[in-house]
């Protein structure tokens, strides 16, 4: 059968197609044979890493390297000279192979801080090679295994559907995760597990666009059902530089790596917002203020961690300590993917950060009390967990390596093959260590032949260890583990509100989102009390996010807690109050201002974050005078960001014209003085209480980024009862008595605003859909009108694809195919276009089709030197003229459906519905060999459904 979207299927073992593996770290995150660069890390230079002065509590540790220190030799012949400096006194003499150790003999290998220990809890043929820990309510442990993660230097594999998430149980308490299931299977390099309810998790693969959540309907441990959250949530970039870690914060929103969006679940859909840029590259924490810190890769370094990014990016000059650019790692074999300049030549030990991975500010309560709220993550190069001390100074965080004066790490080991990719506050309150134990810890980009890392993976035969994995427990002498089993699934929510006052910050995190996806609202005065009276400052932070999660946060409640004594409650307050504000309720806008007047920084600060995201118009006012009332540095640094903030990265147009500027600029103002008392401001819907909506959520909506007829026929007709299931309090949306001019600016500003990616609409497409439905005079039902406009597809596994061409579209791509089409990663000729190049799709059965819709990469028209001239705009890697052309049985192919030319990075295709089982795309204009490559990528085709 065709499976469209949204339609949840009895059991899926499948795993979506065309997608690239991720580098989980990154060795650097920048171009072989570009020395120099790397962001933070560049230009750094490092002591001699000292001797360690402390050994594993069990067995003890050798005090030298694994490897024997190398000695100089010539560098290979033919380096390109700008590369000379990467092999410039490297050693690529013969040595005994790195071996992979037992879990036994690999713990000796560590070297501890004083008291700590550490002991596996979870190792190989029980898993292999995890990326990602964390656990759901009842304490049960989901593990991301990147099986086809480097399998060798050349990314054998990488594509292939081989990767799992398990979850494993310690049921009798003994601390060994002894009861597994493969929760899923057959995923494409997934990047993350975020666990909900009991047994239903989200997930999403690499370069793909939705998120979905599963399901284990039938309690066996194995998901048997698969439904879409969400949409619109990927991006097209290097393998390196995708979304990971999604994660659920204080504030009941979810926040991942590179997204520039956050997600929220809510009883009526997923709902989305945009925020300020992550960055990173595979870790996302928060802290016990519900502050959400990202790690970075290429620098290895902590990388966004200043204000909460829903505010956007803000950074002073000296908040991190240069010296903890330089890791202190004791194994001395070199391979660093910049080569020589970033190694000690006399022993080969790294002396400049390149590889940070996982993320965890500890939260917990059965390691020494000093740790809670420092940093820790994973620096694979140098084989170390680091530990980063945070600081607050007037409203400014700093940072800096808490064991800078020994020039050591919290965590080090002698054991090449240590690789610590995610640690995380575990519900027993200590630490564990997700280690990937493997060879290569780099994406297959930067591994080529002739690349000075891919030297020293064959030096040292890197590329034969594979297909093992280790989780590490962290213990402190004297003090044990919390052997309580956590079992909130099955506690009433009363009980989940006594766990807010938990010394642990994970059973906060928990009992929170616990009562959130509940919707119970019968503990809301338990909880307005515990806010408001408890000695405990984090309970009552957590409770108020519980209320305004149920919907239960009302202005009075609000203002009372922004008059507390406590700061911190302070600032959660006018944080959490945004939720009313966004429902229309104006009057807290002066509360605001009013705020940014208090005595403490912080709460002077978010004030001002708050008037500014909110676009109060009194914002600039308040903010110039809180920074004559106030010196504190943090509300002049940021108070200055906010009133000159910088111009956004790329000119923030995205290569549009000015004419479709203005359409969106016009759209924008008519959606917020027409829209947003029923949908929102920022079109997540306007809550009415109960946790019902006045009409759906906008961003992120599928239908929305569907077929432009969709929202077309909506304005122009409106929309009455429920919609795909869900009832809303509006009932019905009107219908809009305006011009062309009109319904295509807010239908623009709806499809590529809000965070949603679809395609603009002309005043030439509503003319069209206008004079089509002139008979209609009553709104549709959502039924009606997904029976009269064009449906997406979902894409299927069982879906082929054939071309007459298929160029690589990267160096990790690995063999062309194209079904890659469907998917970020984009199909190419990989040759200049000529007539008669063909593109194929064959379905599994015949649909009515009705269009097609891909995107085409850009090239930028170079500018002659010296020319004054402004640039060209950039040359559509799309078909320079193409016919469209469907089949039912392969052979017998239909007269042209519709033929055109590419002129938008994006391409609708629209034709009468047609019975087609398959569907060919010829390129048909005259072309010579300067003619640009045809690449497609997030390919869709569009049903016309029949309901019976």
């Amino acid at each position: 059968m065709i499976i469209r979207a949204g339609m949840t299927l009895p059991r899926w073992p499948l795993a979506a197609v065309g997608a690239m593996t991720l580098s989980l770290t990154g060795l650097a995150c920048y171009p072989a044979g570009t020395p120099g660069t790397g962001g933070p890390s560049q230009g750094s230079t490092g002591a001699p890493a000292a001797a360690p002065t402390s050994t594993a509590g069990q067995g003890g540790a050798p005090t030298a390297a694994a490897v024997p220190a190398p000695t100089a030799t010539p560098a290979p012949p033919n380096v390109p000279g700008a590369q000379a400096t990467f092999w410039e006194g490297a050693d690529l003499s013969p040595r005994e192979p790195v071996v992979a150790l037992s879990t036994a003999e690999q713990r000796k290998r560590f070297v501890m801080q004083p008291g700590y220990r550490i002991e596996p809890i979870l190792t190989e043929p029980a898993i292999e090679q995890p990326g990602q820990i964390t656990f759901d309510a009842n304490g049960r442990m989901y593990v991301l295994e990147l099986r086809s993660y480097m399998l060798d230097a050349d990314a054998r594999d990488e594509l292939a559907p081989i990767n799992r998430i398990s979850r494993w149980e310690d049921r009798n308490s003994d601390g060994i995760y002894e009861t597994g299931t493969v929760f899923v299977d057959s995923l494409v390099f997934p990047r993350f597990v975020t666990p909900l309810q009991d047994g239903v998790i989200l997930t999403k693969e690499s370069n793909a666009d939705e998120v979905w959540k599963y399901s284990d309907t039938n309690g066996d441990g194995v998901a048997d059902q698969r439904e879409l959250f969400t949409t619109g949530f990927g991006r097209q970039a290097n393998v390196e530089h995708q979304e990971a870690h999604l994660t659920w914060a204080m504030d009941n929103w979810m926040y991942a790596t590179y997204a520039s969006v956050r997600l929220r679940w809510s009883p009526s859909g997923a709902l989305r917002e945009p925020i300020g840029s992550p960055g990173g590259s595979w870790g996302v924490t928060q802290d016990n203020d519900g502050k959400v810190w990202i790690q970075a890769g290429a620098s290895g370094l902590p990388g966004y961690y200043q204000l909460p990014l829903a505010y956007g990016n803000f950074t002073v000059g000296d908040q991190m300590d240069p010296a903890l650019r330089t890791p202190y790692g004791l194994t001395r074999l070199a391979d660093v993917q910049d080569g020589m300049p970033s190694v000690r030549k006399e022993d080969g030990a790294v002396i400049r950060t390149t590889a940070g991975a996982g993320a965890n500010i500890y939260r917990g309560h059965r390691l020494p009390r000093d740790l809670v709220g420092d940093y820790f993550y994973g620096e694979q190069v140098s084989r170390a967990l680091r530990r980063v001390r945070p600081r607050n100074t007037e409203g400014v965080t700093q940072i800096g390596n808490f064991y800078e004066a020994q020039k050591t790490e919290f965590i080090q080991s002698t054991d090449p093959l240590f690789r610590p990719v995610d640690n995380k506050t575990a519900p027993d309150g200590t630490i564990y260590i997700a280690d990937m134990y493997h060879g290569i810890i780099q994406e297959g980009q930067w591994t080529q032949p002739g690349s000075y890392l891919r030297a020293k993976l064959d030096q040292y035969q890197m590329d034969k260890i594979v297909g093992y994995g280790r989780i590490w427990r962290v213990t402190y002498d004297g003090i044990e583990r919390d052997r309580t089993q956590p079992r909130m699934f099955q506690e009433t929510s009363a009980q989940l509100v006594g766990h807010l006052s938990h010394p642990n910050g994970w059973w906060r995190d928990m009992a929170q989102q616990q009562l959130v996806l509940r919707q119970d609202r019968s503990v809301v005065p338990a909880l307005r009390t515990l806010a408001r009276t408890s000695s405990n400052e984090l309970a009552r932070m957590h409770a108020l996010w519980a209320l305004e999660g149920l919907g239960a946060l009302d202005v009075a409640f609000a203002r009372q807690l922004m008059k507390d004594a406590s700061p911190r409650v302070r600032v959660q307050a006018i944080r959490a109050s945004e939720t009313l504000y966004k429902a229309n309720d104006r009057s807290l806008a002066a509360e605001y201002a009013s705020m940014t007047r208090d005595r403490d920084a912080d709460v002077a600060i978010q004030a001002m974050l708050t008037l500014n995201a909110l676009k109060i118009s009194s914002a600039p006012a308040a903010i110039r005078a809180a920074m004559s009332a106030n010196p504190a540095r943090g509300v002049q640094e940021f108070g200055r960001q906010l009133l000159d903030p910088p111009a956004p990265a790329g000119g923030g147009a995205g290569g549009l014209s000015a004419a479709q500027r203005a359409l969106l600029a016009r759209g924008e103002t008519l959606f917020r003085e027409s829209c947003t008392e029923c949908h929102g401001q920022t079109g997540m819907g306007t809550p009415v209480g109960d946790g019902m909506l006045m009409a759906p959520a906008l961003a992120g909506n599928p239908d929305v980024q569907g077929h432009p007829d969709v929202v077309i026929r909506t304005l122009l007709h409106g929309l009455t009862g429920p919609i795909a299931g869900k009832s809303y309090v509006g009932g019905t949306m009107v219908p809009q008595k305006q011009s062309d001019d009109w319904i295509a600016a807010v239908a623009s500003y709806i499809r590529t605003g809000l965070t949603n990616q679809a395609t603009l609409v002309t005043p030439e497409q509503v003319s069209r859909v206008r004079a089509a439905t002139a008979s209609r005079t009553s709104p549709y039902t959502y039924d009606e009108l997904t029976s009269t406009v064009p449906m997406p597809l979902a894409v299927q596994p069982t879906w082929k694809a054939t071309a007459s061409h298929n160029g690589r579209t990267s160096v990790a791509a690995g063999i062309p195919d194209p079904i890659s089409a469907f998917s970020f990663e984009g199909w190419t000729t990989g040759v200049p276009q000529q007539p008669g190049m063909w593109y194929q799709v064959e379905l599994p059965e015949t649909v009515t089709l009705s269009a097609i819709q891909f995107t085409s990469r850009t090239q930028a028209v170079p500018v002659p030197a010296g020319s004054t001239a402004p640039p060209s705009p950039p040359t559509i890697l799309g078909p320079l003229g193409y016919r469209v052309q469907v089949s039912t049985d392969g052979t017998n192919w239909s007269a042209p459906v519709a033929e055109g030319k590419a002129t938008e990075p994006t391409t609708l295709i629209d034709f009468a519905p047609v019975p087609a089982r398959f569907v060919r795309i010829t390129q048909t204009a005259g072309a010579g060999p300067t003619a640009p490559v045809w690449t497609m990528a997030r390919l869709r085709l569009f049903e016309r459904i029949t309901r019976r």
